[in-house]
């Protein structure tokens, strides 16, 4: 019984679980997370790899599954660009970042005048006060005709 308690790869896998078990993780973020305690348990950089894949093979750790649920999370807040951004980061293909980016392309106006809403009720009336919304809405991801096509918008 303590044969398997003190095996590396039972302690790893147990270790990769709870934390999946929380949220969804990119490959690179959870080799990234789990890479000190492989070092611990004396596995090397090949061995966590190897590990990381049969994590992928049994399902357990999906870039699209969490590629699919960042996006969720981050639609209604951020703009294109800051998102694809924090996926690069991630360790996330740019041809899958774009699979799942490409339908919200019609509503990222309607998710850019929202968050544009919630922070400002209403028009810019000075250059000053243009530019400061317009630069909040770039910090947050947003490309800049969709900002042009909001604050140079008619009241309604």
């Amino acid at each position: 019984m303590s044969n398997t308690q003190n095996n590396p790869l039972i302690l790893l896998k147990k270790r990769a679980l709870y934390y999946l078990a929380k949220r969804e993780y990119s490959h690179l973020e959870l080799k990234l997370k789990l890479s000190e305690y492989a070092q611990s348990l004396e596995l090397n950089e090949e061995a966590l790899g190897l590990f990381l894949l049969s994590l992928v093979s049994d399902g357990w750790l999906s870039n699209e599954r969490y590629c699919e649920q960042f996006i969720h999370a981050k639609k209604n807040k951020f703009g294109r660009y800051k998102i694809v951004r924090e996926l690069e980061e991630k360790g996330i293909d740019s041809a899958l970042i774009e699979q799942y980016l490409s339908p919200l392309k019609n509503q990222e106006l309607l998710y850019a005048k929202q968050v544009w809403q919630k922070k400002f009720k209403f028009l810019p009336s000075s250059k000053e006060e243009w530019s400061k919304q317009a630069r909040f809405l770039q910090s947050r991801g947003f490309d800049v005709s969709l900002i042009k096509k909001i604050l140079n918008a008619k009241e309604e």
